[in-house]
């Protein structure tokens, strides 16, 4: 796995990574535990925790079956909030290939249950490629007080 930064987390941006990688589907298992490490690393804990590792292994794995076997990922801490971004070379999506699945079918919920899971949920078409992006806040749960701090 090699550096890499794409869509909208440059690397001009504020908050320096906490990770920025290429994968394949080999690393998909390693990135996941690397994941909850930095994500419990920034004080993210119980069920939000996770739920955004799940979300993110998720937008990976989708990023390996139907974007072209490979993408990048940054992981960032960004005032309150942690945000993964997945980017891929695949073929993108059809227009509205992602309305919510009928539940009595097979496969195709994950991206379903990623919004529900995360605070926030963006789908960027890109050429070529889908940029997705998964948002939680760390402040979520914690008593007043001990909240972080939003940075400017």
């Amino acid at each position: 796995m090699g550096a890499a930064c794409d869509g909208d987390l440059s690397p001009g941006s504020d908050a320096p990574a906490s990770l920025a990688v290429r994968f394949t589907a080999a690393d998909i298992t390693g990135l996941r535990h690397q994941v909850a490490r930095l994500a419990a690393g920034h004080g993210m804990r119980g069920d939000r925790l996770d739920g955004f590792v799940f979300a993110v292994y998720e937008i990976l794995t989708n990023a390996v079956r139907h974007g072209g076997g490979s993408g990048s990922l940054r992981l960032e801490h960004v005032g309150v909030d942690l945000v993964c971004q997945v980017d891929d070379d695949g073929p993108g999506f059809a227009a509205g290939q992602l309305s919510d699945q009928s539940p009595l079918r097979t496969g195709g919920r994950g991206l379903r249950l990623v919004r529900e899971l995360a605070d926030s949920l963006t789908i960027t078409p890109r050429t070529p490629g889908t940029s997705v992006r998964v948002r939680l806040s760390l402040a979520a749960g914690l008593p007043t007080g001990t909240r972080p701090s939003r940075s400017p």
